[in-house]
């Protein structure tokens, strides 16, 4: 209590400008950052989530099938209902350095500075030896159903940021081989989601 009052009397002492650059640096940031050399040069199956805020949701699914008569299937449900979060003042969301350069394979990521986000990657392998499996817009490629947005409720009006940033640097992600899936976000109830399917024969 006597910090409150302590505060509250520093910002009444303060003109009108250091005041509002004091309560921009009190107000509530969101800030997710890939930066350096984090995963430059990796291989394989990568998977990452990362996110700063509240009732964030964030899945990266695989399957892969090998077999006479192959099928890989995925199915992604995020669902939330009736919280309560903070919306947030500043959300910035980057991608810098050489981060993921060089690498290769399978690279799923989800990156997030918000409130109430829902995101998702998704990918089906299947390799058949006998004939090749199509592609099912109803089976075969993941189904998504992300509660966002509509479903919360905010303390702060329409929970609108004020300053919004979602970037990805040039020198990041160079030189990378592969399946690259990103959904990067930096606001508010969005939904975004990246599915891949795909049905290879094998040799004769």
């Amino acid at each position: 209590m006597i910090r409150a009052l302590a505060l509250i009397a520093m910002l009444s002492a303060m003109p009108p400008a250091a005041a509002d650059e004091l309560s921009s640096m009190l107000g509530y940031l969101t800030r997710s950052r890939i930066d350096g050399e984090a995963l430059a040069g990796a291989s394989g199956a990568i998977a990452v989530n990362v996110a700063a805020g509240d009732l964030n949701q964030q899945a990266n699914a695989r399957a892969i099938a090998i077999g006479t008569h192959a099928l890989a299937l995925t199915d992604v449900r995020q669902t939330r209902r009736h919280d309560i979060g903070s919306a947030h003042d500043s959300a910035i969301a980057v991608i810098a350095g050489d981060a993921l350069a060089g690498g290769s394979g399978i690279a799923s990521i989800n990156q997030t500075s918000g409130t109430g986000n829902a995101s998702f990657n998704a990918v089906a392998i299947a390799l058949a030896q006998q004939g090749i499996r199509e592609a099912d817009d109803d089976s075969t490629l993941s189904a998504a159903f992300a509660s966002a947005g509509q479903q919360h409720g905010f303390d702060q009006g329409d929970a609108s940021a004020q300053r919004r940033v979602a970037s990805v640097e040039s020198t990041a992600l160079q030189g990378f081989e592969g399946v690259l899936q990103l959904n990067q976000v930096a606001g508010v109830g969005n939904d975004t989601g990246n599915s891949v399917s795909m049905s290879i024969q094998a040799g004769p």
